[in-house]
């Protein structure tokens, strides 16, 4: 943890900012709660910062700071943000012409719960227009979904959630369960004591939801939907990059 007194001074919450953007994903986790209480002379710090981090990677702590300005109250700080990146700050792509900057922006907000629905129509959309019609997708139309649109989705929960959410932090929970589903529900949140988690009222859409709580896939139908969505050629590379070290 941070040492000596509360952060009161720019220079003071620079160096806290410098800390944690250069920490380890355990240092920085560590740093969260002293982040949250630095004020104003830190949250003047981050939209210049932002200008500087990479917004084509998902290092989760642009993520957190960006929910940090929209927190905390203050609507000039909020609108100034919002006004230097109108469609999010991280930059994801979609072969298939799907504008995710709905969804960036929900997320930046922490409305997880409707980034989550929208998480559900994105991947009818990717599926065909038969998922659309229907309201599902089935799990044979998974491979077809574009590896760039499935990675900036997975790219969008892990930037905004300190690497918490997405599909990657599911499949990693799943190796960590030896692959046993039933195992992995109570993990995530979605069963107890044998019972499924009612949806909506009885998920957590906040930041402090289990690891790998959202998004949601349907289990009504078995597991092959989300066996096949996180056996994506698209999640494995990710979960290949996050073992090879990149911050996550």
């Amino acid at each position: 943890m941070l040492s000596g007194p509360p952060v009161s001074s720019t220079v003071d919450a620079d160096q806290l900012l410098e800390r944690f953007l250069t920490g380890s994903v355990r240092q920085r986790r560590s740093l969260l709660a002293t982040l949250g209480q630095a004020g104003t002379a830190l949250l003047d710090l981050i939209p210049d910062r932002l200008d500087h981090l990479d917004a084509t990677g998902d290092d989760w702590a642009a993520g957190h700071l960006i929910q940090l300005v929209l927190a905390s109250g203050d609507t000039a700080r909020q609108e100034a943000l919002q006004a230097r990146h109108p469609q999010g700050w991280l930059a994801v792509t979609s072969v298939a012409g799907l504008d995710y900057a709905p969804l960036q922006l929900h997320l930046m907000r922490q409305a997880f719960e409707e980034a989550d629905r929208l998480t559900s129509e994105h991947l009818r959309q990717l599926a065909g227009a038969g998922a659309v019609r229907r309201g599902y997708v089935y799990y044979s139309e998974v491979a077809t979904m574009p590896v760039t649109d499935l990675t900036s989705l997975d790219r969008l929960w892990t930037c905004y959630s300190q690497g918490r959410f997405g599909f990657s932090a599911q499949a990693r929970l799943l190796l960590a369960c030896q692959g046993q589903w039933e195992r992995l529900w109570p993990r995530l949140g979605w069963k107890t004591d044998g019972t499924w988690t009612r949806y909506p009222g009885a998920f957590r859409w906040s930041i402090d939801a289990p690891e790998g709580h959202m998004p949601l896939i349907n289990q009504l139908r078995g597991v092959r939907l989300m066996d096949a969505l996180l056996q994506h050629p698209a999640i494995q590379a990710r979960l290949e990059e996050a073992a090879a070290g990149r911050p996550r």
